[in-house]
């Protein structure tokens, strides 16, 4: 199987918008490299190591057509485009770079997120095992760090949640791990409910322990914790179905959201959580707070 790779060269303030914009066309990732061709990475927790000349690399499925998507792009992109080539790559290529710079890491006390091919620095320790495929979610990206943090600081003991935009799993299958009864996880993209279940399989997770819909299928029963790690604006227009699906006492924590879009989160979920102080890395934000019992 091949894919359809975008390299644009940019500077690094270009960086958050035009990722934005290439997700919401369908991108089923985006890496960061230097100019200088050094190897493909995506940024270490807690830094920013982009350069003067950046190549940002997106990568699509091969039917993807390379003049709708430039057309697309330019539609979206106010001001002339970056330089950019086009090309189409090998599956192997594709994932031979995950796997060279895809390591272990930490997230608060208990978690490691560990590659399914390298060995667990603390075996002792919650070692989610992961496999990322083409669905977005490997802890790399500080939004997904932001989440996977705040699970390790929730009681999640006998809990019930949901992963809304479960992408590879890692949210979900991290919140068994510590401690939850069960998991629901739903995805606009087939290919990443597949993924979601090959990760929890590869973590010895009963089927039954996590559930995967496609949106329109999902049950509305409320759980006791919602994480949901997308965009400011689907979150922002989900507000009132998102808040159904918690427990009056529940949790929520939603995070893919810049820091100037905290305030159109915060007036979008005020009214039904009460909600905790922002947490923020590398200009990323969570929202987290608890379903009131009566909403105002």
């Amino acid at each position: 199987m091949s894919w359809l790779q975008l390299r644009l060269a940019i500077q690094p303030e270009q960086a958050d918008p035009l990722e934005d914009i290439l997700l919401g066309m369908g991108a089923v990732s985006v890496t960061f490299m230097d100019a200088e061709d050094q190897p493909i990475f995506e940024p270490d927790l807690g830094t920013t190591p982009l350069w003067t000349n950046t190549h940002l690399l997106a990568l699509f499925e091969a039917t993807v057509n390379p003049d709708t998507l430039i057309a697309q792009m330019g539609a979206l992109w106010q001001g002339a485009l970056p330089q950019l080539e086009i090309e189409e790559i090998a599956d192997e290529d594709w994932e031979r770079s995950w796997m060279d710079n895809f390591k272990p890491m930490r997230f608060g006390d208990r978690l490691w997120i560990v590659p399914s091919w390298h060995e667990a620095p603390e075996p002792a320790a919650v070692n989610l095992l992961l496999d990322p495929g083409l669905a977005f979610g490997t802890g790399t990206h500080p939004t997904t760090a932001l989440c996977l943090e705040w699970l390790d600081g929730t009681c999640l003991q006998n809990k019930q949640v949901i992963d809304f935009g479960c992408g590879s799993g890692i949210l979900a299958i991290a919140s068994l791990l510590l401690g939850a009864r069960h998991a629901r996880g739903t995805d606009i993209d087939p290919q990443a409910i597949e993924a979601s279940r090959d990760n929890a399989r590869r973590n010895q997770l009963a089927d039954e322990l996590f559930s995967l819909y496609l949106p329109d299928a999902m049950p509305r029963e409320p759980a006791d914790v919602l994480i949901a790690n997308i965009l400011a604006g689907p979150l922002v227009s989900l507000a009132p179905q998102l808040a159904t699906l918690v427990k009056p006492g529940g949790r929520i924590a939603l995070s893919g959201i810049l820091a100037e879009q905290a305030e159109d989160i915060i007036a979008a979920y005020q009214t039904r959580f009460d909600l905790d102080p922002l947490a923020e890395r590398d200009g990323w934000i969570r929202v987290s707070g608890t379903r009131r019992t009566v909403t105002g």
